[in-house]
């Protein structure tokens, strides 16, 4: 009789110790954090027999359900049919609006999210695969309980733009690595994908009515390496890749500085000066060369990191014509509202002139449909109505001057957000120009606060640029996008009085398990417990 109760209490015990502890609905690790959380009772299992139903109507309903299930059925194995009659999982469409917010309600019997608009839809998914176990990134099969405490969640974001921009003029970033990168950006509900398409180092666009721009412009990059560039159809790819995850893609042309792949390729466009004679001299320069000849002829090609040095002319009028065709061209192509007119680091380009053609590049891009984005230095102009200067440099002067033309800024300040800056000086690429910026500095800082006499109303949203002088492949993108890029999320997503360093430092390891398993390859920051 002894032993028979001891068996039992063995079994038992043994048993409990087997089960692993679902953690509470508020304990889940959840980035951005949502605005509201409640834990529930209970919790649900999703089983084999489970299925994905739609409820609603809507042109991308049926997608972000097929979407769901592809990240489901890898390693649950599960077969989980997506229908309109029936299913525990429930994605319910109830208008048909652009609206980012979403709920999600779990109980034991079922997981609802629900949603006035599509890109709520989508982001309360990208929040469901955050609430199952982190085996839930695997490709194969895995032996485990697919459980989900109880509770619910009201969410929305905080700032309507929240983006990442992707140098890939430095050093040309392949098709399937650009796509890579919306992926990652979809999971932590970043809604802007900014295209550094052109810099003194590359031209990554084909431009078929200029073709020696891609022919010539875009055939080096930094180092010295062979470059690239995509076709149209490419790039039209990446365009659709993108908004089947709800990303805008924001393509850039930077001018008038930046410029010396274009007059690498086209000699004619080249700054000339008219001599007393009137023989016309033009002055070939790069950083370490400088030629003066009589007409106007292409300049070298560059693969260094300088920055400054090149220019359009702006009292050439062949210049807007050769604008006109790339804006139009692009836009043509790209169904996003904006079009990056870059405008940085013109410093050979005379003051007045830089005016001039700022004000004439708006007037072009407004002809073609599209509101200009412009680095911050495009304030100086006199901006068209809702056009937007990207907060870059931390000049505050340059974003008054933009708020008391009554437009808004787009947050990147480089101390905070700039990917491409190096986490400390053992960081094994990267930059430090605008200083170290490890992952508490990408985390704690309020946008409205940043500026003085600025509110939200005057801020569109966050952006995170990474350039790309030292990055090379996908190792590098990883090494310095992640885990910043998902500190950033948080900012441009979650309230402020809602964040804390304490409470992301704890869930970010969970992150950092995921991407382990999905091989991204991030920077384990000291200032988190791996």
């Amino acid at each position: 009789m002894k032993k028979t109760i001891w068996t039992l209490l063995l079994a038992g015990t043994l048993a409990m110790g087997g089960c692993k502890e679902t953690p509470s609905f508020s304990d889940s690790a959840i980035i951005p954090l949502p605005q509201e959380l409640a834990n529930g009772s209970g919790s649900f299992d999703l089983s084999p027999e489970m299925g994905i139903q739609l409820v609603g109507s809507g042109e991308k309903l049926t997608k972000i359900g097929n979407y769901l299930a592809s990240k489901l059925r890898p390693a649950t194995g599960f077969d989980l049919p997506v229908s309109n009659e029936s299913g525990e999982i429930v994605l319910e469409l109830t208008g048909i609006g652009s609206s980012e917010a979403y709920e999600i309600e779990v109980t034991g019997d079922e997981v609802k999210i629900s949603a006035d608009g599509e890109a709520g839809l989508f982001y309360g998914v990208q929040t469901l695969l955050q609430l199952l176990p982190q085996e839930i990134a695997h490709s194969a099969v895995q032996s485990v309980q697919w459980t989900i405490p109880g509770g619910s969640i009201k969410d929305e974001p905080s700032f309507s733009y929240r983006g990442s921009m992707l140098d890939v003029a430095r050093h040309f970033i392949s098709l399937e690595d650009v796509k890579y990168y919306i992926d990652q950006m979809a999971a932590y509900k970043l809604n802007y994908l900014h295209l550094h398409l052109t810099d003194d180092q590359g031209w990554r666009i084909e431009i078929k009515s200029w073709p020696r721009l891609t022919e010539v412009g875009g055939s080096t990059e930094v180092g010295g390496g062979e470059g690239g560039f995509y076709t149209q159809e490419e790039y039209k790819e990446i365009v659709a890749y993108a908004a089947e995850r709800f990303i805008t893609v924001v393509p850039e042309v930077d001018m008038p500085g930046h410029t010396n792949a274009v007059l690498a390729s086209y000699g004619d466009l080249n700054p000339g000066i008219n001599l007393p004679d009137g023989d016309l001299t033009t002055v070939t320069k790069t950083p370490e060369r400088e030629v003066q000849v009589n007409v106007r002829q292409a300049s070298e090609l560059y693969t260094g990191i300088e920055v400054g040095w090149s220019t359009f002319d702006s009292d050439l009028e062949l210049t807007y014509a050769f604008v006109d065709s790339v804006v139009r061209e692009i836009s043509e192509i790209t169904p996003g509202p904006y079009f990056h007119i870059g405008g940085d680091e013109s410093h050979v380009t005379e003051k007045d002139d830089y005016i001039y053609f700022v004000e004439r590049v708006q007037d072009i891009v407004s002809k073609y449909g599209k509101t200009s984005i412009g680095w911050d230095e495009v304030a100086t102009a006199k901006l068209l109505p809702g056009n937007i200067a990207q907060y870059w440099s931390r000049e505050d002067e340059n974003a008054k001057l933009a708020k008391a033309q009554g437009n808004q800024i787009l947050m990147s300040p480089n101390t905070r957000v700039y990917l491409d800056m190096q986490y400390d000086s053992t960081s094994r690429i990267g930059l430090h120009w605008a200083g170290y910026v490890d992952l508490d500095a990408a985390y704690s800082w309020e946008p409205t606060e940043l500026i003085e006499g600025f509110t939200a109303a005057d801020i569109l949203g966050v952006e995170a640029p990474l350039w790309t002088e030292t990055v090379t492949n996908r190792a590098d993108i990883d090494y310095l996008a992640f885990p910043r890029l998902s500190a950033i999320a948080e900012v441009a997503w979650t309230k402020k009085e809602r964040r804390s360093w304490d409470s992301y430092a704890k869930r970010v390891p969970v992150h950092g398990k995921r991407w382990d398993i999905q091989g991204v390859g991030f920077y384990r920051s000291p200032k988190v417990t791996w």
